[in-house]
């Protein structure tokens, strides 16, 4: 028995010399002489047990439990800290003050917390991950103006989505009153740019919308243009004269290839000018050229047929002739080169790349990143995930059932996805409600959950994370094509063109999705739909003619429409 800060104690044989010299202990007499000889850190043995044998403590717990000053007890651990035997920071919810920990236990205190973590989730049905997505998103937010759609953009950004979709069917779900020179001027003042990601028909393609700042993270650089097949002739003109002169307006583009020798007809330049724009080497200042693109069809300018009149002042001057060019030409184009001239590092990237997928989708599963095209796939964040998840900035679990066993989650989005599974479930009351979205400062609107959304939107998982539920044809993530959502629920397909329309068996249990359907057309996403067969039959003999009739369909020559 020993005296340590007034108080008597039980002390084991072999510390009576730290005590002695540490403490000025009273040793009691008869003790063997091995441990009564003087160690070379008498201090330092103590602080370091008492820290390997205590969670997290505060350099005034230390001092007393030593019976030491408050000076000398700070420091002995920082002497500790500098060894890296202990580690400083506040550890406990709700300290006021910064706390010691030894870093083994530390370590032990990590993996034991995450292994409850991960047993407080219990996987929800896939179908609450249909639920969750668009809330996540904010697909029927209440949210409008420049804010709001600088907010959507960072959720959206890098995602390749169809420029024929952008707008209307992607951004205007999300926004409760989208206006499109909102992101014109996002776009000319230079903070947001888009990236042409591959062609998709003639007159479509699919496009990223990215912070300026973050491109060279987020998005791969080009591909090499002799593997692309745009190494010679227009493309190599254009491609040049746009990193040697800089933006160029469509006059500047063709008199470049006047001067080249190469044919500079309106129909052949633009097309090589888009070609570079999908290959994702040019992009323009603002969106206009882009809507142009999409409403189809080149404009014939005076350029007229192909042209082969040899570059010289004369030619020149003709270029200039058609100064305004075509409407997918308008505006100033250029090199997207200068955006990837300082990429951060490798792992600097892969860590952006892995925080924009979590902010995206919220709950990450491997599916999702290999829809998604991320470059590497999953694995190639995958140890950025697991590093992520380790310091506490996400959890990894079994959140979906059905998906693979390795999937991350945002802590505030493993809450919304079980309220999402708890809703789907038929719970009394709507969980996700009384939660707030990651950016709104307010509730979410708790109007029941149903959506038609583009068959390739982020917040639609079917096809992607999900599987398609049965029916009589085949549905994909194509361009141009909306599934109805109830409740988490896929209850038809509407292929492109809107002349086919599967159903799917939750089509039996939500009656409504007619009426969902419908609100393509009143809510102008859709001039006209007309759907001439359903399930492969004639739409107007389908058991669900009578439904859509309801829902404000007509009869018609060929079946069933509705809008002019």
């Amino acid at each position: 028995m020993v005296g340590v800060a007034g108080e008597r104690r039980l002390a084991a044989a072999e510390d009576a010399a730290r005590l002695r010299d540490a403490l000025g202990v009273a040793i009691p007499v008869g003790l063997p002489a091995a441990y009564t000889e003087p160690v070379d850190t008498p201090l330092r043995d103590l602080v370091e047990r008492y820290a390997r044998t205590h969670g997290p403590f505060t350099t005034a717990q230390l001092a007393a439990r030593l019976g030491i000053a408050h000076e000398v007890a700070r420091l002995a651990l920082a002497d500790l800290s500098g060894a890296g035997k202990v580690i400083e920071g506040e550890f406990r919810p709700g300290g006021r003050e910064s706390e010691w920990c030894d870093a083994d236990v530390l370590r032990q205190l990590r993996r034991r917390s995450l292994a409850a973590l991960r047993k407080e989730v219990a996987p929800v049905e896939a179908d609450a991950l249909a639920r969750f997505l668009p809330r996540w998103q904010g697909v029927g937010s209440q949210r409008r103006g420049a804010d709001a759609l600088a907010e959507v953009v960072g959720v959206l950004q890098a995602a390749a989505i169809p420029a024929s979709l952008l707008e209307q069917d992607v951004l205007g779900v999300r926004l409760a009153d989208y206006r499109p020179p909102e992101l014109d001027l996002l776009c000319t003042s230079g903070e947001v740019v888009w990236l042409g990601a591959g062609s998709v028909g003639a007159h479509d393609g699919r496009v990223r919308l990215v912070f300026r700042d973050q491109v060279a993270a987020l998005v791969a650089p080009p591909s090499d243009p002799a593997a692309a097949g745009l190494d010679e002739g227009h493309h190599a003109v254009l491609r040049q004269h746009l990193v040697e002169r800089g933006a160029s307006f469509w006059a500047d583009l063709v008199a470049a290839v006047a001067a080249a020798r190469l044919p500079y007809d309106e129909a052949t330049v633009l097309t090589a000018l888009w070609d570079l724009v999908w290959a994702g080497e040019v992009t323009n200042d603002a969106l206009t050229p882009l809507r142009a693109k999409v409403a189809g069809g080149v404009r014939r300018g005076a350029s007229g047929a192909r042209s082969r009149r040899p570059a010289g002042a004369a030619g020149r001057r003709m270029a200039r002739g058609s100064a305004t060019g075509p409407p997918s030409a308008a505006g100033r184009w250029s090199s997207t080169a200068s955006l990837f001239a300082h990429p951060p590092s490798p792992t600097e990237s892969v860590t952006q790349r892995a925080l924009q997928l979590l902010e995206r989708y919220g709950v990450l599963t491997r599916e999702m990143a290999l829809a998604e095209g991320a470059e590497g796939g999953f694995a190639g964040v995958y140890p950025v995930l697991k590093v992520l998840e380790e310091r506490g900035q996400l959890r990894r679990g079994y959140f979906v059932d059905g998906l693979g066993a390795a999937q991350f989650a945002k802590p505030g989005a493993v809450d919304l996805l079980r309220a999402a599974g708890d809703a789907v479930a038929g719970a009394e009351s709507d969980p996700i409600d009384r939660h707030r979205m990651p950016w709104e400062p307010v509730p979410v609107d708790p109007a029941p959950d149903e959506w038609v959304l583009a068959a390739t939107d982020p917040a639609q998982p079917y096809g992607a994370a999900l599987s398609w539920p049965a029916s009589t044809g085949h549905p994909a993530r194509a361009v141009g094509a909306y599934v109805v959502l109830i409740d988490g629920h896929a209850c038809a397909y509407l292929e492109r063109g809107g002349k086919r329309l599967l159903t799917f068996p939750a089509a039996e249990d939500h009656h409504g999705w007619p009426r969902v359907l419908s609100a393509l057309v009143t809510s102008g996403r859709a001039r006209r739909l007309r759907i001439e067969t359903i399930d492969g039959g004639s739409a107007a003999s389908s058991r669900w003619a009578e439904s859509l009739r309801s829902a404000g369909f007509a009869d018609g020559y060929k079946g069933l429409s509705l809008g002019t």
